[in-house]
């Protein structure tokens, strides 16, 4: 065990159980995301079929939920997939290369993921009420602040808060699956265009396009790993909570998208910025769409709470491990959270809300991301598995090593999918490579000095 891992034990409290950690999953889940790749989903698809990417992008979520489930109950601390990494490629040689890699496009998604949703968000409340350009930089601006205070406070407080906004979450799909269903037209569902099941490879193509924004909106279903130090019976909690979470989601976007094509033609769904507002409208009147549109604000702000909440989580991790700056390694004397962490974290989103306009960063992010994170820790598992004795593994993948390897096949075809978007992705990893070994030689760290294993195993 690390002295990071004695430190994480001694200062954070273990006050997230079963419960709250499926609700901090789900609104993490169900952003603004959903809403706005609904129409992305049926162009990619040429219609109803679309379905089939949100049950694609489901079943991706699943078997790579097996990965994160085996490694979150092993090491139930916070930072997670920081902590996954050293620990499966070696703390002293490969392991600490790719821990700080995943820390360095942290550093760079992360703000920027979650500026693109204040922005998002601010773009969206436009339905209600033109805001301007400079309008819609306050908004968002103050949301990120608004954000910054709640998390604010100790994890138990934080608990009850995920609570209030999942309520809001699961009510408003609820709701919304409910007026589908009282006014569906299943004809609309099952008229697709002519050769739409001649499965060639351009039916793939559009398929491929069309689950690179789906499984962005599972994404989510990790995040109680990066609190992996403040979930209480984590062995047993962390892969409930990202079981049950992956399936209630899957559930719970299927039975939505159909109530929607069933209400809505797929031809004029396809092309509506406000799918959500102009569905309750045609059911509702224009008074119910603005409501409506206030609670895909609620959503759209519990997923930003949420993973604003699970990235900050990370920079501590790598400070304590003496893999980032000291400072971000402090914790609150009071409340008993990484404060400075939090307080970074909301610092540069803050500054990015500001400066930079909403783009399409699905693809970006997702390149960032597949690469050291989810393909590294799938390979990472097998490794572990050949070094680590059963006994380390409270919970072990069914059908080991199928889930790991068909994980990686996925991850490797969405890769492919993301188009120009790869060479974001290889471009920070180059540069994270070159600021690795740049401070390697400076500490005379591995692979220009000994190693620096601080693990006794």
């Amino acid at each position: 065990m690390t002295a990071g891992e004695n430190s994480q034990g001694a200062a954070l409290e273990r006050g997230l159980g079963l419960k709250e950690a499926v609700a901090l999953n789900m609104i993490e889940m169900v952003g603004i995301g959903p809403f706005v790749v609904i129409p992305l989903v049926i162009k990619a698809m040429g219609g109803p079929q679309a379905l089939l990417a949100w049950v694609a992008g489901a079943v991706l979520a699943l078997l790579d939920g097996f990965v994160w489930s085996e490694l979150g109950a092993a090491m139930p601390l916070a930072g997670g997939s920081y902590v996954f990494l050293r620990e499966a490629y070696g703390p002293g040689r490969f392991g600490r290369m790719m821990s700080f890699l995943f820390v360095w496009q942290t550093l760079i998604q992360a703000p920027l993921s979650l500026a693109s949703g204040a922005i998002g968000f601010s773009q969206y409340a436009s339905y209600l009420h033109p805001l301007g350009k400079y309008g819609e930089k306050a908004l968002s601006g103050a949301l990120v602040i608004v954000l910054v205070a709640l998390l604010y406070r100790r994890i138990t407080s934080i608990g009850k808060i995920s609570m209030l906004l999942w309520l809001g979450v699961i009510g408003t799909i609820l709701w919304l699956i409910w007026g589908g269903a009282t006014h569906f037209n299943p004809a609309l569902v099952f008229t697709y265009a002519p050769g739409t099941w001649n499965l060639s490879w351009l039916f793939f193509a559009g398929l491929g396009s069309a689950t690179v924004n789906t499984i962005y909106t599972y994404w989510g279903y990790y995040n109680i790993c990066h609190l992996g130090g403040e979930i209480r019976n984590p062995q047993k909690n962390i892969p409930r909570g990202i079981f049950i979470s992956i399936l209630g989601i899957a559930v719970l976007y299927l039975v939505m998208q159909t109530c929607i094509l069933g209400v809505l033609p797929w031809q004029q769904a396809q092309d509506s910025p406000f799918i959500v507002s102009a569905f309750v409208e045609k059911l509702y009147g224009s008074g119910a769409a603005r409501f409506a549109t206030l609670m895909v604000l609620w959503i759209a702000f519990a997923s930003l709470f949420s993973s604003m909440l699970g990235y900050s989580r990370v920079p501590y991790s790598a400070a304590l491990d003496g893999n980032f700056f000291r400072v971000f390694a402090r914790v609150h004397p009071r409340e008993k959270f990484p404060h400075i962490s939090l307080l970074f974290l909301g610092a540069l989103t803050f500054v990015f809300s500001l400066l930079f306009k909403l783009r399409t960063v699905i693809a970006a992010v997702l390149a960032m991301r597949l690469i050291i994170q989810f393909i590294g820790q799938a390979v990472g598992v097998m490794l572990l598995r050949r070094r680590w004795p059963p006994e380390r593994l409270p919970f072990k993948m069914w059908l080991y090593p199928l889930p790991a390897l068909l994980t990686i096949v996925g991850w490797l075809w969405l890769f492919s999918r993301t188009g120009s978007a790869i060479w974001w992705g290889v471009l920070v990893i180059v540069l994270g490579l070159i600021v690795f070994l740049v401070q390697a030689r400076v500490r005379m760290e591995w692979p220009f000095g000994a190693s620096n294993s601080e693990v006794i195993e």
